[in-house]
């Protein structure tokens, strides 16, 4: 303590006024007067010291503590609730603690997450990897018959399509989850988003020789955005032709009220088992009716992109009955 600057300076100046006053006591009044003098201040002096003293052990104990903070010891609890500067200090460095170990927590689980995620990208991307590297190795053969390369190169292209499909996905979510992805806020009508989610699907529901009727209000609108939302919607559609059979009914339906704007998408397919709907919305989740192809990604997207957005999404199936999207868009924070 005594090798504080500003403690020597604090010491010196009440020892000067001390001996000071003592001095003037003496001379203006009486040599009993100065011993007066000279015992009080010398009181409040020790008194002071004492004081500074016990500041300073308190503060040691706080520079500990945040040491041990420092070191990734968030146990130990300062709190007070006396009144004073330093119970204010200690509150506040306990407030921090909390954060600090509720930021820690949320890190580790993130890293759990990550190292998931990798882990399931790492899969994804094996199996296409490995069944390409296999026809690679089988079109160098110059005797393999002409059907067979074309078989080969057809299937390698397929492969490529849908590693290209998954990275661009990822993208898309990971630009989502950092928050970096630009939603425009803006009057969207909900039959655009429709109809461009419809376009790209057309080819695959004409294959299955599937049907699609869409009902709703010309004039239904929302405040989001025109390509995000479609990108939603086309995810979500394109699950439903994948679990509807050949022959099978597409129904899609939208409205808006004072509360919200709401779209139903639904198919007559093989509906989703009740176990894993709680599921469906996780990344690379893929459920017991999932299709070979399937990387589990598209309803997690489709999710992200929806919640980004004031909206929600649920979903309701009945097994061999098929599955509904129930997707609001709030016209405000709820």
């Amino acid at each position: 303590m005594l090798r504080n600057r500003e403690v020597g300076m604090l010491l010196f100046a009440m020892c000067f006024i001390t001996l000071l006053g003592t001095v003037i006591a003496a001379v203006v009044f009486s040599y009993l007067h100065a011993i007066l003098v000279f015992l009080t201040a010398t009181s409040l002096v020790i008194c002071s010291i004492l004081f500074t003293r016990w500041r300073y052990k308190e503060i040691e104990k706080l520079s500990s503590y945040l040491r041990q903070i420092s070191n990734g010891d968030y146990s130990l609890d300062v709190r007070n609730n006396l009144e004073g500067e330093l119970s204010i200090l200690k509150n506040d460095i306990y407030k921090v603690t909390i954060m600090l170990s509720e930021q820690g927590s949320m890190l580790n689980e993130d890293k759990v997450k990550l190292t998931n995620a990798i882990s399931d990208i790492s899969h994804q991307l094996k199996t296409p990897l490995t069944s390409m590297t296999v026809m690679a190795d089988l079109l160098s053969d110059n005797e393999l018959p002409e059907t067979k390369r074309k078989e080969f190169t057809q299937n390698i292209r397929k492969q490529l399509e849908r590693i290209e499909w998954l990275v661009s996905s990822l993208l898309k979510l990971s630009k989502i989850d950092a928050g970096t992805a630009m939603f425009k806020n803006e009057r969207t009508y909900v039959k655009d988003v429709i109809q461009k989610a419809i376009d790209p699907m057309l080819i695959p529901i004409d294959i299955k020789e599937q049907t699609i009727e869409i009902t709703g209000e010309e004039s239904a609108v929302f405040t989001g955005d025109l390509n995000w939302t479609a990108e939603a919607v086309l995810n979500i559609l394109k699950n439903c032709v994948e679990h509807t059979g050949n022959g099978g009914k597409l129904t899609l339906s939208y409205a808006e009220n004072p509360i919200f704007t709401e779209i139903y998408i639904r198919d007559n397919g093989k509906g989703i088992p009740k176990e894993d709907i709680p599921y469906i919305f996780q990344r690379f989740y893929k459920g017991k009716n999932a299709g070979e192809g399937s990387v589990g990604i598209g309803l997690a997207m489709a999710y992200s992109i929806v919640k980004s957005q004031n909206g929600s999404i649920e979903v309701t199936s009945h097994t061999g009955e098929g599955t509904t999207f129930h997707i609001k868009f709030y016209k405000q924070v709820i």
